[in-house]
């Protein structure tokens, strides 16, 4: 039976440039290169748990493509932007309302705010958070989802 998701792979324009975003901004451990295959791999979480990989194509070759990192949702809220910020990533949350503040998807309920890779891949920090699921709320920020969880 289906337990999670262990991998998933983009295509790149340059994998040296790639390495370094993933390794020195994200922090991701590097598990394998293959040169010859213009491929780098990554554990995400601990090792073997999941796995990012990506593959250097031509420009005209890349799709951009979207994934989340799942992260604790206090680290999301309190902290996600900071890191983004402090290693020259621009953020912006679902809405692209021009804020930098993580939002609610309330169907899941979730907090997240999103980023991208050099290539354009739309990337997130996504935390889930206790409480049901509201999907009649639609995306919030999390100060009017705290004061919905509080009614």
């Amino acid at each position: 039976m289906i337990k999670g998701l262990f991998e998933t792979h983009l295509y790149v324009e340059n994998i040296e440039r790639s390495i370094d975003f993933y390794t020195n901004k994200l922090e991701l451990e590097q598990c394998h290169f293959e040169d010859e295959r213009r491929a780098v791999f990554f554990w995400i979480g601990k090792p073997k748990q999941f796995m990012l990989g990506l593959w250097e194509k031509p420009k005209a070759e890349i799709d951009i493509r979207h994934f989340a990192f799942q992260c604790e949702p206090d680290w999301v809220l309190n902290e996600a932007v900071n890191y983004l910020k402090k290693r020259a990533i621009k953020c912006r949350n679902f809405l692209n309302d021009g804020t930098e503040r993580p939002m609610i998807f309330a169907w899941m309920p979730a907090i997240s705010i999103y980023f991208n890779d050099p290539d354009g891949h739309s990337l997130e920090f996504i935390g889930i958070l206790n409480g049901e699921s509201k999907p009649e709320n639609g995306i919030l920020s999390y100060e009017q989802w705290k004061a919905l969880e509080n009614e």
